[in-house]
């Protein structure tokens, strides 16, 4: 457990421990929720990269890819196509 000291203007410093956890560097931001009385933080990239992930879970197969190399013929085929 940790101890953190809110200031005046309701700022607390993150112990370095907890900020290696969470692989926070300065300019990150943080997600706040409060459970049943207790508060948790996230690392608000990481949160985001995991939603992003969750949303397009199966989408490639809903696009009828079978196979990543089905994926990585369509990309070769879309850079082909586009000159790059």
């Amino acid at each position: 457990m940790e101890l953190a000291k809110v200031t005046s203007k309701g700022q607390i410093t993150i112990p370095v421990e907890i900020r290696k956890r969470l692989k926070l560097k300065e300019g990150d931001k943080v997600f706040l929720l409060e459970e049943k009385g207790k508060i948790y933080f996230q690392n608000a990239s990481e949160v985001a990269l995991r939603d992003f992930q969750d949303e397009m879970c199966g989408q490639a197969t809903k696009t009828g890819f079978q196979s990543e190399d089905d994926v990585v013929q369509y990309i070769k085929s879309i850079r082909s196509s586009s000159g790059t």
